[in-house]
């Protein structure tokens, strides 16, 4: 089976699943540059180091979030393979995601938050505004 096939019967089995039309457009990206660099290849022939080569290759111009995006789907489509018997073995389970840098949490000062109880308009919306702060600062003190 080629991975072409693969995908037509990948993607019925997700939109079964109820993936939204959108994650199945991400995936049929993401497919598509990998035919693009490997070829229509038979599953088969798929072994972890052509994966690995594949994806060192992409990782130098993705950034680490969109690197690991790929390899979940790689991972996700050679599972669904291994899964539904179309190969013997899963070339992609020791596949890793990468490390990601630590985000830091941001936060309103003081003068954005007036700006913001300024900008409602309704009762409503600066009752529901100091009720977010006042939860997020029962959260964050807990």
């Amino acid at each position: 089976m080629i991975l072409s096939e693969l995908w037509r019967q990948y993607e019925a089995d997700k939109r079964i699943q109820g993936f939204s039309p959108n994650t199945l457009k991400a995936y049929s990206l993401q497919l598509k540059m990998l035919v693009t660099d490997l070829g229509d290849i038979d599953i088969s022939e798929t072994t972890l180091n052509l994966l690995k080569e594949y994806l060192a290759k992409q990782s130098e111009r993705l950034k680490p979030s969109s690197l690991g995006h790929r390899i979940r789907f790689v991972r996700s489509l050679f599972r669904f393979a291994f899964e539904e018997t179309y190969l013997h073995n899963n070339p992609s389970l020791k596949l890793r995601e990468p490390k990601m840098d630590k985000r830091i949490p941001k936060f309103l000062v003081e003068e954005d938050a007036i700006h913001l109880k300024i900008s409602c308009q309704t009762l409503r919306e600066r009752a529901l505004l100091e009720d977010s702060i006042q939860h997020r600062l029962s959260n964050w003190r807990s």
